[in-house]
């Protein structure tokens, strides 16, 4: 089947939603079971009742359509929010005395995780220039247990060669995690690329409503079972209602998709004719770092994408950002509404230095009339040019 059709089937089993046509919501804690010999024999996994952590119809309908995106995936656990997932799913392959290898334009959070959280319980980051590619065998040592990638990147948009990096990976006996949230499986399937890990912060395109919090971990065969034992074992669960907003938003996902990846070109091809501004971060343009895997590896581009301003400062950044009427200012992407937040990845690097020409800018495209959109940027741009 197709991805559209799948997203529409996925999850949807006739004993999970009767004669409705989503499966509706299971809220629930305590499982009753017909005798004591019925409960001793349960066990938590998928599609079987056992306690509400471990989930009713309403989750198991999610985490099997998520699951059914990535052809060769075991399964998918579900996460309360998108950095739960990045942890959990690093909690789970990772122990005291390993070391992971983590792209220097990781998104902060996760950073922030590696820096604190893994430092106090032994186990060191290494981060590594996110165009590396197969080179970054170089920086395989003896403690070198798995390699987290995330692409494009998070601010300053560079397209890894992940497929490349997982075949070293392969070589070389190490596990590998994909943060896949800007493409989602629709525009990049990480588990045929040879991932073994791939995170998604449900919150953005999956829900794309922007009002729900989660996030999701698919993996192959050989680290399902340890995955959903370490979510478990961290007590992580998503609420009944969560899971079915999640839902909700999976079966439109690939319209919305399309919408924004078209609106977002237009805008980006146009703000790279402007003379205000000194360059564009969008994977899809040559000028983007790491293009030329966009080119080989993708099926589209989403609406997420940065650009530089031209002979301005911070305060000219925030004037330009203030000036637009249509672009929200707020943290998170991926909904129907457009945003608009400052962005410096200098301030979140540590082994690449980033030149650039000034003050950054993150877009997300959302699906309002695109043409309204470059209106109110032009207008933006025209007070930031007379500044």
């Amino acid at each position: 089947m197709k991805d559209d059709t799948r997203i529409v089937l996925g999850g949807r089993r006739r004993e999970w939603r009767g004669r409705l046509v989503n499966p509706p919501v299971h809220r629930g804690s305590t499982i009753l079971f017909d005798d004591v010999a019925e409960l001793e024999a349960a066990a938590p996994k998928h599609g079987s009742h056992y306690y509400g952590l471990h989930g009713t119809p309403t989750q198991w309908a999610l985490s099997e359509a998520l699951t059914e995106l990535e052809p060769g995936a075991a399964g998918t656990a579900l996460l309360p929010t998108g950095l739960a997932a990045v942890t959990a799913a690093l909690m789970a392959v990772l122990s005291a005395g390993d070391e992971l290898l983590m792209v220097d334009s990781v998104y902060g959070p996760t950073r922030r995780f590696c820096d604190t959280v893994l430092k106090r319980y032994g186990i060191a980051t290494r981060y590594y220039d996110p165009l590396v590619g197969e080179g970054i065998e170089a920086l395989v040592g003896e403690r070198t247990r798995a390699i987290f990638m995330e692409s494009p990147g998070s601010l300053s948009l560079e397209v890894q060669d992940v497929p490349g990096i997982c075949a070293v990976a392969k070589r070389r006996g190490l596990v590998t995690l994909l943060d896949n949230t800007w493409a989602t499986p629709l525009l990049f399937p990480a588990m045929a690329a040879g991932v073994d890990l791939s995170i998604l912060a449900c919150t953005k395109y999956i829900g794309g409503h922007s009002d729900v919090m989660l996030g999701s971990v698919t993996a192959s065969a050989e680290w399902h079972d340890r995955l959903q034992r370490t979510v478990f074992d961290l007590g992580f669960a998503v609420s009944p209602d969560d899971a079915w907003l999640g839902s909700r938003g999976l079966r439109t996902l690939g319209v919305r998709l399309r919408q924004h990846e078209q609106s977002a070109l237009k805008v980006a091809r146009w703000l790279s004719e402007q003379p205000q501004v000194a360059r564009v971060l969008h994977p899809a343009l040559p000028e983007c770092p790491g293009h030329q895997h966009w080119v080989r590896d993708f099926k589209g581009s989403s609406g997420l994408f940065s650009f530089e301003l031209e002979g301005a400062g911070e305060a000219e950044r925030t004037r330009f950002i203030e000036s637009l009427e249509l672009f929200g200012i707020g943290y998170s992407w991926g909904g129907y509404e457009s945003l608009a937040v400052p962005a410096d990845p200098r301030r979140v690097r540590s082994v690449t230095a980033r030149e650039q020409s000034g003050p950054m800018v993150r877009l997300s495209i959302g699906l309002e009339d695109v043409d309204d959109l470059i209106s109110d940027l032009a207008s933006a741009l025209a007070v930031h040019g007379a500044a």
